[in-house]
């Protein structure tokens, strides 16, 4: 057995200081994500891992596919009957993080939730490889299923309804943005005197500062 205890390494890779930092939040998200989507050795540099928080104060988290950023925030897509979605509108404030480990970076977003507009999602849809349009369709997300079976039967039978037509976004089926008040850029260094810098909205305006590692 390994020793978890003992399993550490040291992060050598870079640093971050204040005259680095881009000028808004989502200039230096820009950079580090070019900077990880052109990297080989970075395997899905869009994985984002969404956390939420239902009526019943139970935190979740889960992996799900950055599709969409700007300076209004970062986007995902989701059945709107999901766990997820359903904790999200019983409060609607998530977090969310990006994490690099290549290198040896994460960025952390956090801040109120919204749907995108309908329009934002069919345009999206569209993109979709055909595949994932048809399982959108097929899968109640997050619902109890009998067995893979049941979900393969569904398959074929949303493919069979649309047959050679295009495939237009399912009603219960779109995004929510994460529109942040807070975003952290974290550098790993040496002897876990790791870089934080986050800029943090405060009214109309953000402001830039450095969190103890």
């Amino acid at each position: 057995m390994s020793d978890r205890a003992g399993m550490r390494r040291g992060y050598l890779r870079g640093q971050l200081d204040e005259t680095l930092l881009s000028r808004t939040w989502l200039e230096q998200f820009e950079l580090w994500f070019t900077d990880a989507t052109e990297d080989p050795a970075v395997v899905e540099p869009n994985a984002m891992q969404v956390a939420t928080t239902g009526a019943d104060g139970r935190p979740a988290v889960r992996t799900v596919l950055l599709k969409g950023v700007d300076q209004r925030g970062v986007v995902f897509y989701t059945n709107y009957e999901s766990a997820k979605a359903r904790e999200i509108e019983a409060n609607p404030y998530a977090a969310a993080v990006l994490v690099w480990l290549a290198h040896e970076r994460q960025v952390r977003v956090s801040g109120p939730v919204r749907r995108v507009t309908r329009a934002e999602t069919e345009e999206y849809f569209a993109t979709r490889p055909r595949g994932s349009q048809v399982g959108a369709w097929a899968s109640a997300q997050s619902s109890v299923v009998s067995s893979r079976e049941v979900l393969e039967d569904a398959v074929r039978d949303i493919e069979a309804r649309f047959a050679d037509a295009p495939i237009p976004a399912p009603p219960n089926w779109g995004g929510y943005r994460i529109e942040p008040d807070s975003v952290e850029f974290w550098q790993g260094r040496a002897d876990r005197l790791h870089d934080r810098l986050r800029y943090r909205r405060d009214g109309e305006i953000w402001v830039l500062e450095r969190l103890a590692p």
